[in-house]
């Protein structure tokens, strides 16, 4: 075998190969006898078909088996005799395979790109600072009452947070326009679902009540056609509703998982989870702004076979998000493309600190956050029981501690500001990015 390698890009190689004739003349004609000993065809009793028959009818579909075979088997050798680690499959173009003559062919693939890490004293991350305030568990339990919340009837006039059915219709200079009416519209006050103004305007109305507002569309509403225009409503009130909140007892308490007795207790419960939460958005947002640190400091190539496999990741789990319910050629890859490369340049500049910087995965770190998972658990023994067991998943928990360590190592050469905010803003800041 005959291999020569030719760089064509920072990532691409094209590696020819040479395999001698007698190699693949050879195989052919095994796989000839193989078939003359098998097949069956009309005029002929089993085992006793002409060679010639045989050639003549399956010969040059065996040569193309053998030769694929032979690519395949010749590629890999290759590899290992140069030493080269390719970054997907390749794309193998023959060159020359008539019989008798010696097989020649091309691979192109790509190889991982060779890392320059930029100068990390030059990522700026952003630190929040925050804290579980009294008034923010007061709103969350008013939230998680809201989630349990009954609704009853009433013949006042409307606040904030009743639940309105009503019909509207919407007309822009005397006409109607699309989207612009409902009936039987279920709307709560307060919860800015409609345009600004529209729920301010109907405080105060009540059930068989008709009423005419006028209200102006934002400027960077959704819809150009809309966007800015002053419109009028014509709206007719069905029925209010005030929302009955549930007492804060046991039963309540249940629903969420959570044994207490008292409310006390209950508060003390979604405190913890709430600082957990935070502890969490905290994590992510640092995290992100050192992701962000590294694309824009570090150049590199990716290779288009790891953003095409990183493609088909993400459409499988929108597959999954979507209950299986559309086909997975439906998803264009394009929407997935700039998510795809942005995971695979953050993988790629991850594996260089690992390396760089030899970062281990540290054992007590990886059982502290197997503990750490299993607390939100009823039965946090069975968790780390579970993790103990199964290889596949203690795995992960120490793929993510060993992210944690390059995050670490980073935030040790990087610009770090603390930046104190709310609780709500903090836990809005360290939404995942996508």
């Amino acid at each position: 075998m005959q291999v020569s390698v030719e760089t064509t890009s920072n990532i691409e190689r094209r590696m020819t190969i040479g395999v001698p004739a007698q190699e693949i003349d050879q195989a052919v004609q095994k796989r000839l006898q193989d078939t003359a000993r098998t097949v069956r065809l009309n005029g002929f009793r089993p085992g006793k078909v002409p060679m010639s028959v045989v050639k003549r009818r399956f010969g040059e579909s065996v040569r193309q088996e053998v030769v694929g075979e032979a690519m395949r088997d010749n590629y890999i050798k290759a590899l290992q005799e140069q030493d080269v680690n390719p970054a997907g499959w390749p794309k193998f173009e023959p060159k020359t395979m008539e019989e008798g003559k010696d097989l020649e062919f091309v691979a192109i693939f790509e190889v991982l790109p060779e890392i320059e890490l930029g100068d990390l004293s030059k990522v700026n991350v952003e630190k929040p600072v925050a804290e579980v305030t009294d008034k923010d568990i007061d709103t969350m339990i008013d939230n998680l009452r809201g989630q349990q919340a009954t609704m009853k009837e009433v013949k006042r006039k409307s606040k904030n947070k009743d639940v309105l059915t009503i019909d509207f219709k919407g007309l822009i200079e005397g006409e109607e326009f699309e989207g612009g009416a409902a009936e039987g519209h279920r709307l709560t006050l307060g919860s800015g679902q409609m345009i600004p103004g529209f729920e301010k305007a109907i405080v105060g109305g009540k059930a068989g009540e008709d009423l005419e507002i006028e209200v102006t569309f934002p400027d960077d509403y959704h819809n150009e056609d809309l966007a800015g225009k002053p419109a009028k409503f014509e709206i007719k009130i069905h029925k209010v509703e005030e929302p009955q909140l549930p007492e804060l007892n046991a039963e309540f308490f249940q629903k969420f998982g959570i044994e207490a007795e008292d409310e006390a207790a209950f508060r003390e419960e979604v405190k913890k989870n709430m600082e957990r939460e935070l502890k969490q958005a905290v994590s992510n947002k640092v995290k992100n702004d050192v992701v962000d640190g590294l694309l824009e400091t570090t150049e590199l190539d990716i290779p288009a076979s790891l953003i095409d496999q990183e493609i088909d990741r993400l459409r499988q789990d929108a597959v999954q998000r979507f209950g299986g319910q559309v086909d997975f050629q439906q998803l264009p890859k394009e929407i997935f493309e700039e998510q795809a490369k942005r995971r695979v340049k953050t993988g790629l500049l991850f594996q260089e600190v690992v390396k760089k910087n030899d970062l281990k995965a540290d054992s007590a770190q990886v059982d502290e956050k197997i503990q750490e998972i299993a607390s939100t658990y009823e039965q946090p023994e069975e968790v780390i029981a579970h993790f103990s067991s199964n290889p596949d998943q203690k795995s992960q928990i120490e793929s993510s501690v060993l992210e944690d360590a390059v995050v670490d190592y980073v935030l040790g050469q990087a610009k770090v500001t603390e930046k104190k905010m709310k609780y709500e803003e903090a836990v809005q800041a360290g939404q995942p990015q996508r």
